[in-house]
């Protein structure tokens, strides 16, 4: 009896173990397992990460080649503009020099082409704006600063409502001073808080305009040549002969500026006088885009004692030196869709200032004149009515 409780007793003991030993290897498995499920935790977390990185660069690198295609595309359009300007630069100089003399011209076919232009500048004047505001009066006047010589122009972009406000000092140099708003301008101490860009060549005269983030400027060399200039990339997109010979200062008051360069509701104008109407100044309408003059007209205004001059809805207002002292007038008015004529136009006069005026440039954002007057940069608010109300 006592061999089989002891028999019992070690079968029982033999089975404890196998048990226990069990348990312990279904334990190590488990945590082998458990080891591998962490592994591939760590691992997949690591490869999810990684493929999200990839993910972010490839979507970077697609952007980059995004915007150095549309940089590509603008460099290319910029290019085939400014070959299609060497062209009619080439065509224009070969009108004005004149063929070989080894080369038979058909007078006839050279007159054809003097008329077609002479037609061209007939026609009547395409408004590209249903504008029909003409000024009616001074309303205010704002002096807000005193900063350069006796002679500059001071403007905003008179295209888009930046904000920012650009000098360009003296009759001829190549540094334009940038300040991001007015108010930066006026508590500033002359131009240092100025940002300076660098043209690649000086400008001449008084005439440039800002129009939609470029600058248009004369430079003045063998020909008059109208340069385009993105004030954003800062480089020259494009530039021009100016389709006129023999030209002349256009107001005998300012005799550095030949062309006036002016921005209105209905885009680019360039100011001008030539020799063949030597008394008088002529207008033209210029394409912002290729620089092409697309419409001359010769006016009743006259060069002597002008000052300075500006374009509002398709007028061109002249302003001269009053014989009261100190004192500035609208003495001529030309309207290119023959709405107003110089009898019914109002004779405008300007505040008392402090000399003459070196440039006006009209904002047909905020209808107001920037005037630069003996080194005083001044705001002029005008007072409008329709053309029909006259």
């Amino acid at each position: 009896m006592r061999a089989l409780q002891l028999l019992v007793l070690v079968l029982s003991g033999l089975v404890g173990a196998q048990q226990q030993a069990l348990m312990d290897y279904l334990e190590r498995r488990l945590l082998a397992i458990e080891d591998r499920i962490s592994l591939w935790h760590e691992q997949t977390s690591r490869y999810a990460s990684e493929l999200r990185e990839f993910k972010q660069q490839m979507v970077a690198q697609l952007e980059g080649l995004d915007k150095s295609k549309e940089a590509l595309r603008s460099e290319l359009d910029t290019v085939g503009t400014r070959v299609d300007r060497v062209e009619r630069e080439m065509d224009y100089l070969d009108t004005q020099n004149g063929a070989q003399p080894c080369v038979d011209v058909d007078d006839k076919l050279v007159e054809q082409q003097v008329t077609v232009v002479k037609e061209r500048n007939k026609a009547k004047y395409a408004k590209l704006t249903d504008c029909s505001d003409m000024i009616s009066s001074i309303k205010a006047m704002k002096i807000l600063k005193r900063v350069g010589g006796t002679k500059g122009m001071w403007t905003k972009d008179t295209g888009s409502a930046t904000g920012k406000v650009y000098i360009l000092n003296g009759t001829e140099d190549n540094t334009v001073y940038e300040f991001g708003t007015v108010r930066d301008f006026t508590s500033s101490q002359g131009t240092s808080g100025a940002t300076s860009v660098q043209l690649p060549s000086a400008w001449r005269g008084m005439g440039h305009v800002i129009y939609n983030n470029h600058l248009y400027y004369l430079k003045q060399g063998e020909e008059m040549k109208l340069i385009k200039f993105d004030l954003q990339k800062n480089i020259v997109v494009d530039s021009a002969v100016f389709p006129a010979k023999n030209q002349l200062p256009v107001y005998s008051l300012n005799p550095e500026t030949f062309i006036d360069l002016a921005v209105d509701e209905e885009g680019l104008w360039a100011i001008y006088a030539t020799q063949e109407n030597e008394r008088h100044i002529s207008l033209a309408k210029i394409d912002a885009k290729t620089l092409d003059a697309e419409q001359m007209w010769d006016t009743p205004c006259v060069r002597e004692n002008a000052e300075a001059a500006f374009v509002i809805c398709g007028t061109l207002y002249v302003v001269y030196n009053s014989k009261l002292p100190s004192r500035s007038r609208i003495q001529c008015v030309f309207d290119v869709s023959d709405m107003v004529t110089n009898d019914d136009a109002p004779h405008v006069y300007f505040p008392k200032r402090y000399g003459t005026h070196a440039s006006l440039k009209y904002s047909p954002v905020e209808q107001l004149l920037y005037a630069w007057d003996d080194g005083y940069q001044i705001l002029y608010k005008l007072q409008m009515k329709k053309k029909l109300e006259v």
